[in-house]
């Protein structure tokens, strides 16, 4: 009785030390992740491609952006700023100093953490300046201002001598042609769509770096709401700049497609277990985090206030995406 007493708790307790072994864990969130992926993808891809089937022909470039994507943008920036400071925030710190502790590096005299979140927020700026740097025309030489100067010293003669016996000529009445879309424009519009390509890598990558399905919810909705905005002003631009159907299509489905990649390679970093993957991931969190500090301080909301209109609707929306954030996190969905 003895030893079989001894042999079934030795059975048992080999079933105990091997049954949670061999059962692999499901990682936290990686249904949200799925399903998000999907929607990242879908959304913005619709809000993209909505202006090539609402505007038969090119909107004018001197047309002023709508109404309801500035309230929407607002919004998603209430989001963007609650994520960011009471989330995402938060996790990174804590988590680039639990990977600095496993490492052994207690003690440093250089603050580390916040070096790495300026580095993601400035990463965002410089690819933005030099895209936009190469999109402004060139300064005019100085024979060029010299003519500018000569010409509007004749156009002032001009209206002077207006009652000289010869009228000018009338002007015909051509209607005007269609602006064909140059290389330089092209090239242009490319490295807009490079740029804030790019930009969606390093948001989808803030996503993938998340555990648990409140935080990848979280992160996903301030994405949505930021994405499908920008695929639409997107899309207008695009088609201001006279760019073929297909082209702009293109443009829509690379962009599209980003946010989804960085999702990816943000879910596999995420499943190491390593010292130094959890460090690589913690430096990932505040790169992430520095992009969104850049998209709310310095793309949302400097543009969206600096137009004198609806301004108390876009403060309103600026509280309730805050707001909205900032319950999900108190109830702990």
């Amino acid at each position: 009785m003895a030893a079989g007493t001894g042999a079934g708790t030795g059975s048992g307790a080999e079933e105990l030390a091997w049954s949670p072994g061999m059962a692999p864990r499901p990682q936290s969130g990686l249904e949200a992740k799925l399903g998000s992926l999907v929607l990242l993808l879908l959304l913005p891809l619709a809000c993209g491609l909505a202006p090539l089937c609402c505007f038969r022909q090119p909107p004018s470039s001197a047309a002023p952006r709508s109404p309801v994507l500035s309230l929407v943008s607002c919004f998603a920036g209430g989001v963007f700023l609650a994520t960011c400071l009471l989330d995402l925030l938060p996790d990174y710190l804590s988590s680039i100093r639990a990977a600095l502790e496993d490492l052994r590096i207690t003690q440093l005299q250089f603050p580390l953490p916040e070096f790495i979140l300026a580095m993601g927020f400035f990463l965002v700026l410089v690819l933005e300046q030099v895209t936009l740097a190469q999109q402004d025309p060139p300064p005019p030489s100085k024979e060029e201002e010299e003519d500018e100067e000569t010409r509007a010293l004749l156009s002032t003669g001009s209206i002077q001598s207006s009652s000289s016996p010869h009228p000018p000529p009338p002007i015909p009445l051509v209607p005007p042609v269609p602006p064909v879309p140059s290389a330089r424009g092209a090239v242009r519009a490319g490295l807009l769509v490079l740029a804030l390509a790019l930009h969606s890598v390093l948001e989808g990558l803030a996503l993938g770096l998340q555990d648990g399905d409140g935080a990848v919810l979280r992160v996903c909705l301030a994405l949505l709401l930021h994405k499908c905005a920008v695929a639409a002003s997107l899309a207008l631009k695009l088609l201001r700049g006279h760019l073929r159907p297909v082209a702009v299509a293109t443009c829509m489905g690379l962009f599209a497609i980003m946010s989804p990649l960085g999702v990816g390679l943000g879910t596999v970093v995420a499943a190491g277990e390593g010292p130094r993957q959890r460090l690589c991931r913690g430096v990932l969190e505040g790169l992430a985090a520095g992009t969104f500090l850049y998209i709310t301080f310095l793309e949302i909301l400097p543009q969206e206030f600096g137009v004198p209109h609806y301004r108390v609707p876009k403060v309103i929306l600026l509280l309730g995406g805050f707001a909205l954030v900032t319950g999900i996190l108190f109830i702990k969905i």
